[in-house]
């Protein structure tokens, strides 16, 4: 059911099936770039020539957060024509160095974005992506409340804080043929699937999925669960899948869209892959 805050203005109005080009999504998260794995990854960006149009990356992108590791992995990103749009995950904030990390992986021609959103032209179909972190929070049955101490309190502000984001970027893609929603932290229970439950407070939250239900985006993409499972939806009616590199057991997972949602992702292996 749409929450209040959110009323599902899209029920009775299914999107129209398109014949037309294929837009082709190479997505990962948790990639957790170092000096060790940097060649293996700049590999696999290389290999992704011919077989996507555009890149997006479910946070994670480094270690620790350090700014040398942003700029090892905006090296990586060097090695494709391909536009790389990117969410921050937990990894990226933890040294506490957010705006030097941005700023190394945006000269490296990442495109970043937090609670913002990215257009582009893939094969004459015009590609939205709404981009968050997310936060944490948990899910019916055991949701995070409004009440108690305040740091408590902020944490659940900060979560909505997300959810708001989430849904003006979404928002902003509203009019593209194929919309996609990005974050680090899960929408849905389902893909956690395989992580301990006592943890799933702090691997998403069910509010996420309310701006989901409201603009019925074609596709959410996610990562952070390395536990968890690939494939799950928010009530049946927006696809959600898992693409932290640990659950894939792949490097990128190639999704193929013709705006409208597919039924089942299509993939292709990678030369260079997991």
């Amino acid at each position: 059911m749409a929450s209040p805050r959110f009323p599902d203005r899209s029920a009775g109005q299914p999107r129209a099936v398109s014949e037309g080009p294929c837009v082709r999504v190479a997505a990962a998260g948790d990639i957790h770039v170092d000096r060790h794995n940097r060649d293996e990854l700049a590999r696999s960006f290389a290999a992704l020539d011919g077989h996507a149009d555009v890149v997006l990356i479910a946070g994670d992108l480094t270690t620790h957060g350090e700014p040398e590791q942003a700029e090892l992995f905006a090296s990586c990103r060097a090695e494709t024509d391909l536009p790389v749009v990117a969410v921050l995950g937990n990894h990226d904030w933890h040294a506490n160095r957010h705006d030097e990390l941005v700023a190394a992986l945006r000269e490296g021609g990442v495109e970043v974005l937090e609670g913002a959103s990215w257009i582009g032209d893939c094969e004459g179909v015009e590609l939205g992506v709404a981009g968050v972190k997310g936060f944490v929070g948990g899910f019916e049955g055991s949701f995070q409340p409004d009440f108690g101490e305040p740091s408590l309190r902020a944490l659940y502000r900060e979560t909505g804080e997300e959810v708001e984001a989430l849904d003006r970027a979404l928002g902003e893609i509203a009019g593209c043929g194929v919309r996609i929603a990005l974050m680090h932290y899960s929408p849905v229970r389902d893909t956690l699937e395989g992580e301990p439950h006592g943890i799933y407070t702090f691997l998403g939250s069910g509010r996420l999925a309310e701006p989901l239900l409201h603009h019925r985006p074609d596709l959410a993409l996610h990562g952070h669960a390395h536990a968890g499972t690939l494939e799950g939806s928010v009530a049946g009616l927006v696809p959600v899948y898992n693409v932290a590199v640990h659950v894939m057991q792949r490097d990128f997972w190639v999704f193929e869209l013709r705006g409208t949602r597919p039924e089942v992702p299509a993939h292709v292996e990678v030369q260079g892959a997991r």
